[in-house]
């Protein structure tokens, strides 16, 4: 396999690819869209910067292409849809710039309420002027924190540190989270009124645009003073202009603006406003990290496995992967068990999530089963990113629902199947924490591990139906591994799971079908 790395990724940070057997890196600098359409179709991952854009064209003419990484955080220079539609996965490195970003928000904050730069800058000239730099203390401050992810959070603990009072905006954590870092959620406007610094880490969404503008400064305190380290377009300029003037905000410091470069912005004739060029990831230690973070992500993903900070699919935290990952493999299996035991054209695929898995970000799993059951009847690449659009494109209408604990099962995943001739429902659980099981199918008890080949055979309860299979199957020299039967009452309908050394042919399973009591029988490979 071979992996494209663009746009000056820091080197020693490839270690994870090179030391990979089978991976061959090639590096390049900036490719423009026509050179990389040129060569994107020999590579099978691709680890760009910012300067490089992965744009639709580029996707089309990269066939063998499974994942493009990011060195960094920011993925505006990727076509996220066209990469989900082809179904590129696509990863990035929110964690390895975290701490420099947070330490030059703290830095920012420290030199607009102490007006370092402009000390210095003074000093260039010449002049020694101590009483046009009268600066203000942070401690005992408000520091308003909008958006409490992990640099919001890390702000807020060396805000923390200088004794700030922190309280933050956020509509996607608890209370509870909050508190446990000694945070007070408050409802934006309230955070507004409060605050005497506004710090905000929020990604450029329809949602966060301009999220600082006319309207917020309004609600503002007089003398407030608003720090961005993130992106550019949360907050406007051109209303931060105007309240500055005026003088409701006594100061700003940039590291972002809403178009890049930036040198001749009007911010930059007020005398109370810095600003930086985008430096808050310009680390050596945090180029590092994104380097070796994506590397991990991209080896991760060319070997099939789960890969933690996805774009195009739900990421998980370290808490909520330990409970769903198991059910990853088990979700896969199931979606091919249900795929080959069900006949007609499926038309909806109800999920259901019982005990603790109902309280966690199931996406990861749904797309697990739709890609197993995909995988099974479709002729095209089939994975976790395009799972589900390739189920919407067919028809396959895609339910989710949750429940609380059910029955004797700490935790239960239900697969039900519905097709123009049939419906199937198959249910699964994880023992101990590794032993994946099916459980049920259509309400039916087995225990059955879910792997290799499997027979499944509905049939009457009655005597002499699990002895003939069994002789028929050993007559072929076909040994079975595992056996299980499922009934609800006695001489009503059962079903047979089998687990098989090898692929049962057709001769053998037209002569099981013939078996007195026998209502089909279904080759599995799982």
């Amino acid at each position: 396999m071979k992996v494209l790395v663009l746009d000056g990724v820091e080197e020693e940070g490839l270690a994870a690819l090179r030391q990979e057997p089978g991976i061959e890196l090639e590096i390049r600098g900036k490719m423009t869209e026509d050179e990389l359409i040129g060569i994107i179709g020999e590579y099978d991952g691709m680890i760009v910067r910012s300067a490089t854009k992965v744009t639709a064209r580029v996707l089309e003419n990269a066939p063998k292409l499974k994942v493009v990484g990011r060195a960094g955080v920011g993925v505006d220079n990727i076509d996220i849809a066209a990469a989900t539609t082809r179904g590129v996965l696509v990863v990035n490195a929110p964690g390895g710039n975290t701490i420099a970003a947070a330490e030059h928000t703290i830095a920012m904050m420290m030199s607009v309420a102490r007006k370092i730069p402009q000390a210095y800058a003074t000093l260039r000239t010449g002049k020694w002027d101590k009483k046009s730099f009268m600066g203000v203390e942070v401690r005992d401050k408000v520091l308003g924190v909008i958006g409490l992810g992990r640099i919001g959070s890390a702000v807020a603990k060396r805000a923390q540190g200088m004794e700030m009072k922190v309280v933050a905006y956020d509509p996607y954590i608890t209370e509870e989270n909050a508190e446990l870092l000694g945070i007070k959620l408050l409802p934006l406007d309230d955070l507004f009124w409060l605050a005497d610094f506004i710090t905000v880490h929020l990604p450029m969404t329809k949602e966060s645009k301009h999220i600082l503008g006319e309207r917020a400064f309004s609600l503002m305190k007089e003398g407030v003073r608003i720090i961005n380290c993130a992106r550019g377009g949360v907050l406007d300029e051109r209303a931060l202009y105007e309240a500055m003037k005026s003088g409701k905000v006594a100061g700003a410091a940039l590291d972002v603006f809403e178009k890049e470069p930036n040198t001749d912005s009007p911010l930059f004739e007020l005398s109370n406003f810095i600003a930086t060029p985008h430096l808050g990831a310009s680390t050596s230690e945090a180029q590092l990290c994104v380097a070796c973070d994506v590397a991990e992500e991209i080896v991760a993903a060319l070997k099939g496995e789960f890969v933690k900070n996805t774009v195009n699919i739900p990421s998980l935290s370290p808490q909520a992967l330990a409970v769903v990952k198991p059910y990853l493999y088990l979700a896969e299996k199931m979606g091919r068990f249900t795929a080959q035991v069900i006949s007609g054209r499926v038309n909806q695929i109800e999920i259901t999530y019982c005990g603790d898995l109902a309280k966690q970000e199931v996406s990861p799993i749904t797309n697990s089963i739709l890609k197993g059951f995909l995988d099974t009847i479709l002729q095209e690449m089939v994975n976790y990113i395009n799972a589900s659009f390739l189920a919407k494109n067919r028809g396959i209408q895609v339910i989710q629902k949750k429940m609380e604990r059910n029955g004797d099962y700490a935790n239960l995943l239900t697969v039900r199947a519905v097709s123009n001739k049939d419906e199937i429902s198959v249910a699964g659980t994880i023992f101990g924490g590794v032993d994946a099981r099916i459980v049920s199918i259509d309400g039916y008890h087995v225990d059955a591990v879910p792997e290799g080949h499997m027979l499944y055979i509905p049939h009457v309860d009655k005597p002499r139906i699990i002895g003939p299979v069994g002789s028929l199957i050993g007559e072929h020299d076909i040994n079975i591994s595992g056996m299980q039967v499922g009934r609800k009452v006695v001489g009503g309908k059962a079903v047979m799971l089998l687990n098989v050394d090898a692929f049962v042919p057709e001769k053998t399973m037209n002569e099981i079908n013939k078996i007195d009591g026998v209502l089909g029988v279904k080759n599995v490979s799982i």
